[in-house]
């Protein structure tokens, strides 16, 4: 495997992506990785490596900037880096279409067989980048936030895996609704796979706080891994 950082920008602001594939002759599909609130370090990393592995090009894009990171249990600081995105989705999807516009420009990249997925507030960050009616084929959300913003949405262009647990105190069964509602009235080709007993963060090894609602869940991560795994190959095949 091959990995590698490459910058790219938002305007003035400069980005530090982490990318990983298996060489190949021929370009490959793309996926992109969208972090978690804590910012483009291990857990979107690895995952773009999981991507690598499934014979694409992963690509963990970056939110909020070079060498800018949050820190595991510090709920203060990283609520402080994900809240300007949260509240401006203008800013949010201009940033995550800047990482898309950076990987199209790679000579081993297919710019036609563009994926994202997304851990927890990455999953914001890859629905906004479908509803802002960027050209990829399907965004997977993992234990992400469903919450829209007050921007309207332009045609929703990419297929929607949402990976959700069913206890996830962040994500109540309403604003599930809510969102099938949503993607229902757009016309989009949408999935939301509910796992009972499951918290947020499910995927994420080092997630061990119930009191705050986040619980890693072997079972339930393979099971959206494979789910993840299937959905790639139906839109990126």
């Amino acid at each position: 495997m091959i990995t590698t950082t490459i910058d790219y920008q938002d305007g003035n602001t400069v980005l530090e992506g982490y990318m990983a594939y298996h060489d190949s002759a021929r370009p490959k599909p793309a996926v992109l990785v969208a972090h978690d609130w804590g910012g483009r370090r291990e857990l979107a990393c690895k995952g773009a490596e999981r991507i690598a592995e499934l014979g694409y090009v992963g690509f963990a894009l970056d939110m909020y900037g070079k060498g800018i990171f949050g820190a595991d249990g510090d709920a203060e600081k990283n609520g402080a880096l994900m809240a300007p995105f949260a509240q401006d989705r203008i800013l949010l999807r201009r940033r995550i279409n800047a990482a898309l516009h950076a990987i199209r420009q790679l000579q081993h990249i297919d710019p036609a067989r563009i994926a994202a997925m997304g851990y927890c507030f990455g999953g914001m960050c890859v629905l906004e980048l479908a509803r802002s009616g960027a050209n990829v084929r399907g965004v997977v959300s993992i234990h992400g936030i469903f919450t829209p913003g007050n921007v309207a949405n332009e045609t929703i262009r990419a297929k929607v895996l949402c990976l959700h647990g069913h206890d996830d105190p962040m994500v109540p069964p309403e604003q599930v609704l809510a969102l099938e509602t949503e993607m229902t009235q757009a016309g989009v080709d949408w999935q939301v796979h509910a796992y009972g007993g499951t918290m947020h963060a499910f995927t994420n090894p080092k997630a061990n706080n119930p009191g705050f609602g986040t619980v890693y869940k072997e079972t339930a991560a393979k099971r959206a891994y494979q789910s993840m795994a299937n959905f790639l190959t139906e839109v990126l095949g």
